[in-house]
């Protein structure tokens, strides 16, 4: 899905956008109720779900055609990405979520269980940053001269403003996903 690439707000950025602070959201929701090992076993089967995934569309992908399918090049466009991005994806996905179960677990303890709103946000903003920069270097650097160290964080940092905003903005539903969670 993130291959798709859509204007929104003045950037060109992939739809992906939209459901990356998602994870970030329920992996605080399920640590918040259910504690760490909870949100750690959460993302592990995320991890496993994910290549399972990738390895059935990898495979699908190299099959070979049947004489009278004629859609295989628009098939391998749509589902053929290149390796290098959906490796990034996934370290940036397991790097990142992890280090959010760890930081929200951290303030959790720092503030004695109190202020989900600053252990939501403050866990996710660096968390964000962390999958924005893995994903984008890991993906991006050198695939081109023009993909400099630079030239990706000048992407980088727009997309990560809006990932906070995004952050900052689905902080009432952590708080709604909890009450739902705890009745």
């Amino acid at each position: 899905l993130g291959g798709k690439i859509i204007p929104f707000l003045g950037l060109s950025t992939s739809v992906a956008i939209f459901m990356v602070p998602l994870t970030f959201l329920i992996t605080d929701i399920v640590e918040e109720t259910f504690g760490k090992k909870v949100a750690n076993q959460f993302i592990a089967v995320g991890v496993i779900s994910i290549l399972v995934i990738l390895a059935f569309t990898l495979l699908f992908v190299a099959l070979p055609p049947a004489s009278r399918y004629d859609a295989n090049e628009a098939y391998r466009t749509v589902l053929g990405q290149s390796a290098r991005i959906m490796t990034a994806s996934l370290i940036a996905f397991v790097v990142s979520q992890y280090h959010d179960v760890w930081a929200f677990n951290f303030w959790k303890q720092r503030t004695g269980g109190r202020f989900l709103w600053l252990r939501n946000n403050f866990s996710t903003i660096v968390s964000q940053a962390i999958d924005t920069l893995l994903f984008m270097f890991i993906a991006f650097y050198h695939i081109t001269p023009k993909f400099t160290a630079l030239y990706i964080l000048s992407i980088a940092i727009p997309y990560y403003l809006l990932k906070i905003s995004f952050a900052v903005l689905d902080t009432p539903f952590v708080y709604l996903g909890v009450r739902w969670l705890k009745r």
